[in-house]
């Protein structure tokens, strides 16, 4: 499983339960659609977290980068109802901050013969 990361800001009067719906909304079609294989949604808690990384750090999870990739060419193509649904999140968040990481050990992971 890879795990692409978004962590982010708020535009300023943006309300928080509008942007999660907005969330939902997009990447729970994306699921539906057998784009993306889930996604979480978080907040920072009490303030507790590294502040460089924002108040809202969403998960998106895909069984390996080629389903990544097509994902991302769907939502690239910038038309029709993706698009809409997209520009819904993606107008109100600011200072996003991106990641890629992956299950480990990887489900191929063989040991014992490394050399390193």
């Amino acid at each position: 499983m890879d795990i692409y990361h978004v962590w982010c800001e708020l535009k300023p009067g943006v309300r928080d339960m509008e942007f999660a719906e907005n969330i939902n909304v997009f990447l729970g079609r994306l699921r539906e659609q057998g784009k993306i294989a889930g996604f979480r949604i978080t907040r920072r808690k009490l303030g507790l977290g590294q502040p460089s990384l924002g108040d809202f750090h969403i998960m998106i999870e895909t069984d390996d980068l080629a389903q990544l990739d097509a994902a991302f060419q769907h939502v690239a193509a910038r038309a029709g109802q993706v698009e809409e649904e997209h520009f819904a999140v993606n107008s109100m968040a600011t200072n996003l901050r991106i990641a890629l990481y992956r299950d480990f050990p990887d489900a191929g992971r063989k040991t014992g013969g490394e050399k390193f």
